[in-house]
């Protein structure tokens, strides 16, 4: 995994967004998305809300994806497995960068089609812990026309990532303000932070 993990970090450092095409395995993909998939059968993804603490809301207008945090305490081995690799990267991002990250917290993301969610940034105004954005995309055979790719402002220049199976995106949580433009059809996800706490 190191030479994965060297060339996202690499990739982050000459542009701002690391992209990788196959961080998780094509198996650890699959078994993610058909948890989340059983998930969302199961009625258990709840509406993301946007803000902080008490100041948390649901607004339609502004994002319409449904989450469901990972957790270790799911005893869930495909959840647990991704925990492992995410150790591992932070472990060597402390080593190598001297990141002093100390926790990250995921969940899984579902757009449905005709979901979006408005410009903004990851970390908070009221508090700094989330440092690093990590996204790991779960659609097999995306393409262009189905939409949900993800829109990245760099010095206000638009540039969009296709979210295709497989591919995981590192960016800084306070430089860089995205969106997820409309998705035509369901689009996955694990969406998570590196942070400070």
């Amino acid at each position: 995994m190191e030479k994965v993990f060297d060339a996202l970090v690499d990739a982050y450092l000459v542009d701002k967004v690391g992209i990788s095409e196959n961080f998780l395995s094509l198996a650890l993909s699959k078994n993610l998305r058909e948890n989340l998939v059983q998930l969302f059968k199961d009625k258990k993804l709840q509406k993301a809300k946007t803000g902080l603490g008490q100041e948390a809301n649901i607004n339609d207008r502004v994002r319409s994806d449904k989450i469901f945090w990972l957790d270790r305490t799911h005893e869930n081995q495909h959840e647990n497995a991704f925990f492992d690799i995410m150790d591992t990267f932070v472990l060597f991002l402390n080593q190598t960068c001297y990141t002093g990250i100390t926790g990250y917290e995921f969940h899984y993301a579902l757009y449905e089609k005709g979901s979006f969610y408005q410009k903004h940034f990851d970390q908070f105004r009221s508090n700094s812990s989330r440092q690093y954005t990590m996204i790991f995309y779960l659609n097999e055979n995306w393409i262009p026309g189905d939409g949900g790719e993800l829109c990245i402002y760099k010095d206000e220049v638009p540039e969009n990532i296709s979210p295709s199976n497989g591919k995981c995106i590192f960016f800084k949580s306070s430089e860089l303000e995205h969106e997820v433009l409309l998705s035509h059809k369901p689009r996955m996800s694990i969406t998570g932070w590196l942070r400070i706490d």
